[in-house]
């Protein structure tokens, strides 16, 4: 066997071996997917804008759930302050006590203005200078009539009938500012209520708008709830509202929205929920009570404002 037929022997080997590698290959790459097929599970729908991803926007139709505290009506709650500084002297009224407008609460140390009665006398003092002046005035105006008086008489009496006249109008202003002072030591009841808080004690001394007793209609009292910025859109007038609270298991009430402001605040209730910011922006929605309730002035609360079916 010669050298050239060897070669031709090993070139026809090589030939097939590289057919059947590439025979293989092609079936091999047949099978492989494109390159813009994507396997395995597809990725998730990007989130509409202001949206959080894996989450959904509420239906319009899902009820808002808030927190909120039992308040007075504006105007039902009023914390009674002093109008003037002293020692109270007197303060029978107790918590829970029931009061009417006008009852008297306390009293204020007023003896040094009831001492002064310098008023009263100087107006007695001017009224009797004025009798005598204006009887003397009287008389010489009767003697310059039949040219038997003097005119310097005349005038002595009538600048001393004028001066006589502003004495009596400087004591009777005195004596007035005197008695505004003693209305300021008595401290009245501005509105029926009943005594929510005392916050001070007989013999202690206090300063000018001190507080001292609060007052609240427990018959005019609502729910301020906290409701979400984002909830804003679904709150509406004259919703129903379910009511219920910590220390009634099981025990709910019904109430209505009745006011719902037009400016979001800064959120005042901390939340139960640690996880929920404490910073966020509410509308503090009003909701008055439909029944009766057991609940506190201040107690907290959870509402869920209903939605409406038909909208």
């Amino acid at each position: 066997m010669t050298a050239h037929f060897f070669m031709r022997l090993v070139l026809l080997a090589s030939g097939l071996l590289l057919t059947t590698a590439f025979v293989v290959q092609s079936g091999t790459l047949g099978k492989i997917p494109p390159a813009w097929t994507v396997t395995g599970t597809q990725p998730a729908a990007r989130p509409a804008a202001g949206g959080h991803a894996g989450t959904s926007k509420p239906s319009a139709a899902s009820n808002v759930v808030a927190e909120g505290r039992v308040v007075a009506y504006p105007g039902a709650e009023v914390v009674v302050g002093t109008e003037a500084a002293g020692r109270i002297v007197s303060l029978e009224i107790q918590e829970k006590s029931v009061v009417r407008k006008g009852d008297l609460l306390a009293e204020l140390n007023a003896e040094d203005l009831k001492a002064d009665a310098l008023a009263s006398a100087r107006i007695m003092e001017a009224e009797a200078d004025i009798r005598l002046f204006d009887r003397e005035f009287r008389r010489d105006s009767a003697l310059i009539a039949r040219n038997a008086g003097t005119p310097q008489n005349l005038d002595v009496n009538r600048r001393g009938l004028d001066a006589a006249r502003a004495r009596r109008a400087a004591a009777l202003a005195e004596r007035d500012r005197i008695a505004a002072l003693l209305a300021k030591t008595r401290i009245i009841a501005p509105i029926n209520g009943v005594v929510t808080t005392r916050h001070v004690h007989p013999g202690e001394t206090v300063e000018v708008a001190a507080k001292i007793i609060t007052i609240a209609d427990l018959n005019r009292i609502r729910i301020e709830a906290e409701v979400d910025e984002f909830d804003t859109s679904r709150v509406a007038l004259g919703a129903d509202v379910l009511i219920t609270a910590e220390g009634y298991p099981g025990a709910s009430w019904k109430g209505k929205v009745e006011e719902i402001p037009d400016s979001v605040v800064a959120r005042r209730i901390r939340p139960e929920d640690p996880g929920r910011p404490i910073d966020a922006r509410v509308l503090p929605v009003k909701i008055m009570f439909s029944e009766p309730t057991p609940l506190k002035l201040g107690q907290r609360v959870e509402i869920e404002i209903l939605a409406d079916k038909g909208r």
